[in-house]
């Protein structure tokens, strides 16, 4: 729920860099402008493949990116990886409370009763559409499947990983 604009421009303005805070639709416009030359995103898991599970949203940002040829990157702790999933397909994504998406920004609800509401919390961006995925063991490129592992062996000992 607006992590970027609560907490990841915080982050970033606190450690002195720049940051120009957007709504989510205006990223396809400033791509095509060339007003955006490359987007960094996090991940809350990423399986064997590559695949990463990140904010819903993410996945929106991969494809505008590769459209417009436009690096992409995943940045994410080696913790972040859970190779015991072997593709996003495999990856649990939790269904949200719908009044984040009716009522809670609002005085009064703004979606009428009856309605349904789908409010997946995370979307998961194929590996293809990654550049790179960037870790606190090193930069991780394609292939991906051994990449991972060969960047990541010394985490992966008597972990979780």
């Amino acid at each position: 729920m607006l992590q970027g604009a609560r907490l990841t421009t915080w982050e970033l303005h606190k450690k002195g860099i720049e940051v120009t805070a957007i709504c989510d639709n205006m990223a396809a416009s400033l791509m095509r402008q060339g007003k955006i030359n490359l987007v960094i995103a996090g991940a809350d898991r990423i399986a064997a493949n590559g695949d990463t599970a990140n904010k819903i949203g993410t996945y929106g940002l991969a494809v505008l990116a590769n459209y417009h040829r436009i690096p992409f990157y995943i940045a994410a702790p080696a913790s972040t990886f859970d190779l015991t999933i072997k593709t996003g397909n495999d990856i649990p994504i939790e269904q949200r409370d719908p009044k984040e998406v009716s009522e809670l920004f609002f005085e009064k609800p703004i979606i009428a009763k009856g309605i349904k509401i789908y409010n997946p919390a995370f979307d998961v961006t194929p590996s293809g559409l990654i550049t790179a995925i960037i870790t606190d063991k090193g930069v991780i490129r394609q292939p991906y499947k051994e990449n991972i592992i060969r960047t990541l062996k010394d985490s992966l000992r008597g972990s979780k990983v």
